[in-house]
């Protein structure tokens, strides 16, 4: 019983952030070819196939988090704020691309994922007082929300 129930929870924290994802990518997707496209980007902007791998990656590392924090911790106020910091994060992140490319507001955009880099940051330290593996897997999403916002912020100043 205990083994469905954990593997339960594993499915439900990949399915919500894949959710997530695919809600991202109907605001992201129409805009890559028509928008985005006609945007002045710097040099260092990756291919575009490069972001829905690297996103995948890391939403999937996003659920084993939530996963670790169900399964390895006991329930208490660490983990509570644990959890709630990495919803927050995870509403964040659901925010941006609607933001960004549904609204074509590229300013506005880069708020959002500073605010998005501050809660994962959050997010890891809280983690780290509980399971210090599952803020190790949140360490890959912050580089690379790091990089978006570098990469917002570059294109918020070129346009």
């Amino acid at each position: 019983m205990k083994k469905t129930l954990s593997f339960f929870r594993l499915v439900v924290a990949v399915g919500l952030c894949l959710a997530v994802g695919a809600i991202g990518s109907m605001a992201t997707a129409p805009k890559i070819p028509t928008w985005y496209a006609g945007l002045a980007k710097p040099g260092w902007t990756p291919p575009d196939a490069v972001f829905p791998i690297v996103w995948t990656i890391l939403y999937v590392l996003m659920a084993v988090v939530l996963w670790r924090l169900w399964e390895r911790n006991a329930p208490g106020p660490q983990r509570r704020q644990a959890v709630v910091l990495w919803f927050v994060q995870l509403a964040l992140n659901a925010l941006w691309s609607p933001v960004f490319f549904g609204a074509e507001a590229i300013g506005a955009g880069l708020v959002v994922i500073v605010l998005v880099w501050l809660a994962i940051l959050a997010t890891i330290l809280a983690c780290a007082r509980i399971d210090r593996i599952a803020a190790c897997l949140l360490l890959p999403y912050l580089a690379w929300v790091t990089y978006a916002t570098t990469l917002n912020a570059a294109i918020f100043a070129l346009n």
